[in-house]
Formats: structure tokens, C-alpha cells, sequence
């Protein structure tokens, strides 16, 4: 299928053939009929890509914020490779749709094949030939409704919010400032609330449809008229609400919504315009400042936009999706009226030329729509306890045949999120007798990135087929922590060996499903990318300690940090704890540090935050304590790490610094570039040579397959220790 994109870093748009994206649970695959390009957002992102890294870095400054706190994280190497990854890459355009259902996923019962929908969402309206919309992020089209117009649904629901925030009363008086897109749409749901409204924009043309639209009257900010026509209409009270509906830079604004509200009246941010609030004027008229977020309540909220978690109708009367159904309501009754506003369609194989035109001002417009193949217009105008460690077990030895040194690993990935491209397939794409076969992602974008950047030789949402391939060798399941259990049990029934990031598996019964797997098809060529222990830095730490003979103490401090909102680590209920989805690397490191697997877990956390305390028990007495933290200080390193024994201690800071002290002497290993001012390696390139070297040769799997089950349970008895109060013992299964 066919989609458009951008890659931020070159500012290059294109129409780029894709993979067909994966029918989900929980949603629906919609073949577009219409897609509304947003002439605000959408081009103040192409402008946005157009400009150097400075005048990029300039423009968002939140951004920079987080690249500086990643360079004091991860250190530059990493941040770099991670901050180009996401610049080269292709990111997709469109947040508004209208098509028809092709395909219902599991959980669906409110639409059909063949039902005309609306959709809504930045990552799922995108302007392309097909898109997976999640429940709450779609909406039937009333009977009668064109297409055409019900693409506008997305945006006349970012109009609505903002109007619901302004509260507006029958009789009352309105101000919009910006007579744009979604300006042109708050004038005529204030009018169609009973509202009388003057509309301020710098364009004639644009104030002269508001009118004809119902505004009382419109005008040039910068002129008298507008504050003319608010004295006449108020009697020279001001205004009861201002809508900021515009962009820039200018303060302008806010200024003209503190010289003609009224006092106490009501100030709602919709667009994205500066406001450098003026105090006194804000202040001695006690004005009430409001923000308009996006769609309405929902949005940003994973639970309910991608999990489909409606929230209850008596608490929050208009949700997204009930904004986007309202919408188009008022649309099919005739009381808002969006076929002005169109200025220009154009098919959809003429996105590129459309964007450009729009960019450089040839093609003057409010709202362009695209047009899709025929078919689909057609279409749619018509329609604690005691944790057992379980026991591994195979049907046979496995043998795994030895590779010529000429033929090389074919590799395919499932999963090309920013782990896996970041920290995974750099290491792969130039490695030689490794060739990249086949990405399989859910998202077509993602996969058609991936294949871009490093040469797979096929892009598909097809899992079956890449299962079903026996010239691929290894399979990397790089997805979601919900889903490594499921898909790691499938490719070992396929005969693949497999690398699956962490962790193996979020429950008891997960991980015994795979271990059935490998039960059932002989299959135990497995690793779980715990790959701390490869770290060179590490392993020459532990190499200087040497040997110990008395039992140990280790003691782990990961500086977690917060979590941006909006992270998919947030997604306890689908995805497990936060614990759950990282703390294995931390228990593996450990124990491969102490040579044995733990006996008994215990786990504590401070009520009402993350922080928790995990201490394991090893059969010669050894303990490891893992502080696991969120509440520290973002400057401080992140993995901190001293085993003592013997008279020696062993020091692990971040993997810049390892130090071994014995007998008042001590060893040093410090690796810091003269140039760049930390250079981290956790241990990821190691690790890929191990796994590629096992594959290729059929030798041992560089962890065996009992360790990584051991530290699977240990890191599940963790959170069985956090509900009974009591440690863990990790029983073998017999």
C-alpha cells in the first residue's frame, strides 16, 4: 500500500509503498476514502523539517531538554545514535480520516465490513491507503454523511473541545482570533451554540468566509473594526470568551484578547501562539486562561485510546470519541457546514506535489483534502509465597547444523521499535555473513523504516510467512513486553532460533508456555537479550577480582528516573510492572557475577511510589541487594554496582568506570574518550557476536536455557514477594 511521509532530518517528503498494516484486537483496518491534510499543524511540521538541526533545536526546545538528559543517562555515543535514528527516519503525516471497514479485529462488535467510519489519531488517520484504527479512535458515519465531509471529524473535534472549554452561554459574545482551519469551525459551532461572534484574522478572504459562515463580523486585528464590533455587540463590556485559534510567534494575540474580554471573562488556547501573558492587563481583569487539549478527554491516555477503556458517560459526558460521534452529527443536520472550507482536492499520488504547494504559498488554502482510489469512494458513499522455578525440558538433544563460513545467518526481525534500532540493528547491518532477510512490524511505517536504514530485504506484517521461511535461520522478537512470551513460543515451534529482548515472559503461565514449546519441538536455541554481562568493561572487572572463595555481598542501585507520560511502560495492566519489563537485567547480572542462579527473592516497596528494595538469596550464602529506584536525582548515574568477598571489592560505575580493590592496592579499567566525555557499552555488540557465532556454528547458546528461566522466575517472584509480604522461595520444579 502507499503512504505519505517525511523523514525529519532532510525534510524529504515522499509516497512511499509499504507493508498492509496487522488487523489487531481492539480495532479495525479502514481503507481511507478521504484524508484531510490540517494546513496548521501538518505544515508547520514539513516547515519544521525544512530547517537546520539549529533552527530545529530552536523550534523545540522541549526536545533538546530530553536530548540533554539522555546524554547524562546513556552518555553521547548512545544518545546520538538514538537522537539520528529518529531524525533519519521516515515519520508519517494525517490525523483525519474517513473509509471503510475492510477488516473487525477480536473485541469489535460495534461496526461491520463495509461501514463508513470516521477516524481520528496521528498515529492511526494517517494519510494512507489503510490504516488500524483502535475502538475509541473511530466512530460510524451517520446515513447520509459524504465522505468527504466526514473526513473533517479529527479537526472539528479539536474545534469542539476548545469550544466546551470556553463554557459558552446562549446569548453570549465571542472572540476568535485566527480564522484558519479550526478557527473557521469554532465560528460555527459558537454560532450554532446561540453565541454571537467576532472573528479576527489578517486575511480578508479568511474573514470574509467567517462571516458568510454566521460570525457577526470579522476583521484585521491590527484595525479598528474588531474592537468596533465587540463594543456594539457587548455595549463596551468586552467579550465573554476569546478563542486563540492562531500560530506564530507574534504576542499579539493574547495582548487583543486582554484588551477586549471582559472582566473575569474567559481566555481558551487552542492553537499554538505565543503567550507572553501581559500581568496587569490579565490580572486586573481576573481572567480566567484555559488551555484545549487536543480531541478531548482521552487523548494521551494509552488505556483508552489504544486499550479502548471508555470512561463512564456520567463522569465524563464528551470523551474523544463521543466528541468525534457529535461531530459528525451536527454535520449530517446541516447545523456546521465544512464544503466551504474546502479549497483544493487532490489524489492522493499527488500528496508530494500538494505539500510543496501548500509550503512555498501556491496553493492558498483553509483545508485540502485527498482523494483515494475510487473503489473505496464508492464504496462509501453507499454504505509469595512459594515460586516453582519451572524445569526445562527437551524431547532430544538439539542439534543445530554448522554453517559454511561463506553462507551467511539470515536474519528477521519482529519488532523495529527504537530498542532494536538503536541498540540492535546497528550492530547487525554492516556485521559480515550476517544478511538482514525480513522486518515483520504491526506498523507498516515502522517496518518500511527499518528496511530503509538497514537493508532488510523485505518489509511485511505477515508473521506467518516469516515462520514459515526455512532459509530464515534466527528470529529477534524486539515487540512489545506483552507479547515476547507468545511470539518467542511460535518461532521455537518453527524450528527458528531466537533472540527475544526482555523479558521472556510477564507471568507463571507465559514462561511455562514456552518452555512447553521447547518441550514439544525439541527447540531450546533461545536468549534473552540480558546483555550486561557481556559488557567488555564488566567482564574484565570480573576477570581482575578473579576467584572468591567465602560467600559475597552485591549490591545493585539503578537510578530508574521517571517515566515521560505517555509511555508505554505505564501500560501496567497490558504490559506488566516496570519491574517486570527491565528488572531481569539487573537480577541476570548478578547472578552471573556470583556464578549461581538465586534461591529465595524477597522484594519490598515504599507505599504509593516505584521505588523497591529486591534481595536474592544464592546457595553458598551470597546476597544481592537491588535497589530499584525513581526518586533520585536525574544527574546521578544510572546502574551503580559493588560486589565484596574475600577481602575484595569490586566497583562498577555505569559502565565508564570499573575499579577492583584487594589488599590496599588497587586495579583500574577506566574507558573515556579524550573527546567525547563518557562512552558506554552495556554490552550489546558482544552480545549479538555470541548469539550470531552460535547460530552460525550450531554450538552451545551463550546463556543456557536454565539460567535465563531462573532469572525469568526470580524476576516474577519479585512482585508474588510485594503482595505476601513474606520472601519468595524459588523452588526446582521436579
Amino acid at each position: 500500500m502507499k503512504q505519505v511521509v517525511q523523514n525529519y532530518k532532510s525534510g524529504e517528503l515522499a509516497v512511499l509503498d509499504v507493508p498492509v498494516p496487522g488487523c489487531k484486537p481492539g480495532g479495525v483496518l479502514v481503507r481511507t476514502a478521504y484524508s484531510l491534510i490540517s494546513t496548521g499543524t501538518e505544515l508547520m511540521k514539513v516547515s519544521e523539517a525544512g530547517m537546520s538541526m539549529l533552527g530545529k533545536a530552536r523550534s523545540r526546545p522541549d526536545q533538546v531538554a530530553k536530548v540533554m538528559q539522555s546524554v547524562a543517562t546513556n552518555g553521547v555515543p548512545a544518545t546520538y545514535r538514538k537522537v539520528m535514528g529518529k531524525l533519519d527516519s521516515y515519520t508519517p503525516l494525517g490525523y483525519s480520516l474517513c473509509g471503510v471497514v475492510e477488516q473487525v479485529g477480536a473485541g469489535v462488535d460495534d461496526v461491520k465490513v463495509g461501514d463508513l467510519v470516521a477516524c481520528a489519531g496521528n498515529e492511526h488517520a494517517l494519510h494512507a491507503e489503510l490504516n488500524w484504527v483502535p475502538k475509541n479512535l473511530y466512530t460510524p458515519v451517520p446515513d447520509g454523511l459524504a465522505p468527504r465531509h466526514a473526513a473533517f471529524g479529527t479537526v472539528g473535534s479539536i474545534a469542539m473541545q476548545g469550544v466546551r472549554q470556553g463554557e459558552p452561554q446562549l446569548g453570549e459574545v465571542a472572540l476568535v482570533i485566527g480564522l484558519g482551519l479550526i478557527g473557521q469551525l469554532v465560528v460555527q459551532l459558537l454560532t450554532a451554540a446561540g453565541v454571537r461572534v467576532v472573528g479576527a484574522d489578517p486575511d480578508p478572504t479568511r474573514c470574509e468566509l467567517a462571516e458568510r459562515l454566521g460570525a457577526a463580523a470579522c476583521g484585521d486585528p491590527a484595525s479598528t473594526a474588531v474592537e468596533a464590533a465587540v463594543a456594539e455587540l457587548t455595549g463596551g463590556h468586552g467579550v465573554d470568551q476569546v478563542f486563540l485559534a492562531a500560530g506564530g510567534g507574534s504576542n499579539q494575540p493574547v495582548e487583543l484578547a486582554a484588551r477586549l474580554c471582559r472582566d473575569r471573562g474567559r481566555v481558551v488556547d487552542i492553537g499554538k501562539c505565543r503567550l507572553d501573558l501581559p500581568w496587569n492587563a490579565y490580572y486586573e481583569k481576573e481572567l480566567d486562561v484555559r488551555f484545549s487539549r487536543s480531541y478531548g478527554p482521552g487523548r494521551y491516555d494509552p488505556a483508552y485510546e489504544l486499550e479502548g477503556r471508555d470512561y463512564p458517560i456520567g463522569y465524563v459526558r464528551w470523551t474523544e470519541r463521543r466528541n468525534l460521534a457529535c461531530f459528525l452529527d451536527l454535520l449530517a443536520r446541516g447545523s456546521v457546514d465544512v464544503e466551504p472550507l474546502v479549497s483544493h482536492v487532490a489524489d492522493f499520488d499527488d500528496a508530494v506535489e500538494t505539500y510543496q504547494s501548500l509550503k512555498d504559498g501556491d496553493l492558498k488554502a483553509v483545508a485540502v483534502l485527498f482523494r483515494y482510489p475510487e473503489q473505496a469512494e464508492e464504496q462509501g458513499e453507499s454504505a509469595a509465597p512459594e515460586v516453582s522455578v519451572p524445569e526445562v525440558r527437551r524431547t532430544g538433544t538439539t542439534v543445530a547444523p554448522a554453517r559454511s563460513a561463506k553462507t551467511p545467518v539470515r536474519l528477521a526481525f519482529v519488532g523495529a521499535g527504537n530498542y532494536a534500532t538503536s541498540m540492535l540493528l546497528p550492530h547487525l547491518d554492516r556485521r559480515e555473513g550476517v544478511e538482514l532477510s525480513t522486518v515483520v512490524t504491526t506498523t507498516a511505517l515502522s517496518a518500511a523504516n527499518a528496511q530503509r536504514k538497514f537493508g532488510f530485504a523485505e518489509a511485511t506484517t505477515d508473521l506467518d510467512a516469516v515462520l514459515g521461511d526455512k532459509s530464515i535461520d534466527a528470529v529477534f522478537v524486539v515487540t512489545r513486553h506483552s507479547s515476547h512470551a507468545e511470539l518467542t513460543r511460535r518461532a521455537l515451534l518453527a524450528g527458528k532460533t531466537v533472540f527475544v529482548e526482555k523479558p521472556l515472559a510477564l507471568t507463571e503461565d507465559e514462561l511455562a508456555g514456552v518452555l512447553a514449546a521447547v518441550e514439544e519441538s525439541g527447540n531450546d536455541r533461545l536468549q534473552v537479550g540480558f546483555n550486561r554481562r557481556f559488557a567488555p568493561l564488566l567482564q574484565e572487572a570480573r576477570k581482575r577480582f578473579g576467584a572468591r572463595t567465602g560467600p559475597a555481598s552485591l549490591r545493585y542501585l539503578v537510578n530508574a528516573g521517571k517515566l515521560q507520560h505517555g509511555s508505554w511502560y505505564l501500560q501496567q495492566g497490558a504490559e506488566g510492572s516496570r519491574f517486570a519489563g527491565e528488572g531481569g537485567h539487573f537480577i541476570d547480572t548478578a547472578s552471573w557475577l556470583l556464578d549461581a542462579d538465586p534461591v529465595s527473592v524477597y522484594a519490598t516497596a515504599a507505599p504509593g511510589n516505584e521505588d523497591l528494595q529486591v534481595v536474592l538469596r544464592y546457595p553458598d550464602g551470597s546476597t544481592a541487594t537491588i535497589s530499584y529506584v525513581t526518586t533520585g536525582a536525574a544527574g546521578f548515574p544510572k546502574e551503580t554496582l559493588d560486589l565484596i568477598a574475600d577481602g575484595k571489592v569490586l566497583r562498577l560505575d555505569d559502565f565508564v568506570r570499573a575499579s577492583v580493590y584487594s589488599d590496599g592496592t588497587v586495579g583500574r579499567k577506566q574507558w573515556v574518550s579524550s573527546r567525547l566525555p563518557k562512552a558506554r557499552d552495556k554490552g550489546q555488540n558482544a552480545e549479538l557476536a555470541a548469539f550470531i557465532k552460535a547460530v552460525r556454528t550450531g554450538g552451545p547458546m551463550p546463556v543456557p536455557l536454565e539460567s535465563l528461566v531462573a532469572t525469568t522466575s526470580a524476576t516474577l517472584a519479585v512482585q508474588a514477594g510485594l503482595v505476601g509480604g513474606a520472601p519468595a522461595t524459588l523452588a526446582r520444579a521436579r
